[in-house]
């Protein structure tokens, strides 16, 4: 494992598009933590133990939905980047310090927008 490996978070409701999320950002030689709705993230996030560079989720959960994770992401660490995905990536308004991308979105656009919000963190 390199030095510079991240750790992402990915929240994603939907079985097949959460797995096909994780397979790309495995493929890209990040490791990947999963979970299927804010319940599940926020017990990786309060694991004081787990480091974790940075929160892929999908806007539209259902129970605690995309904004409100984060916010509770941001309680537990405040300086956690937070990446939403979703299928209505102009019409949703996201904190200055989140960033959003559009589904779907090629491979490329996955790897670029990650590294290049890794490389600001």
């Amino acid at each position: 494992m390199s030095a510079e490996q991240s750790t992402i978070l990915v929240v994603e409701d939907d079985d097949i598009v959460r797995m096909l999320i994780v397979d790309v950002l495995e493929e890209l030689e990040f490791k990947v933590l999963e979970a299927d709705g804010g319940e599940q993230a926020l017990a990786h996030l309060n694991d004081s133990n787990q480091v974790i560079h940075l929160m892929m989720t999908d806007f539209g959960l259902p129970v605690m939905d995309g904004r409100e994770l984060a916010s509770r992401a941001r309680q537990a660490r405040p300086t956690l980047p937070v990446l939403f995905a979703s299928g209505y990536a102009e019409s949703i308004e996201v904190p200055a310090d989140m960033y959003v991308i559009g589904k779907p979105f090629s491979i490329d656009q996955l790897r670029d927008k990650v590294k290049g919000i890794l490389n600001q963190a």
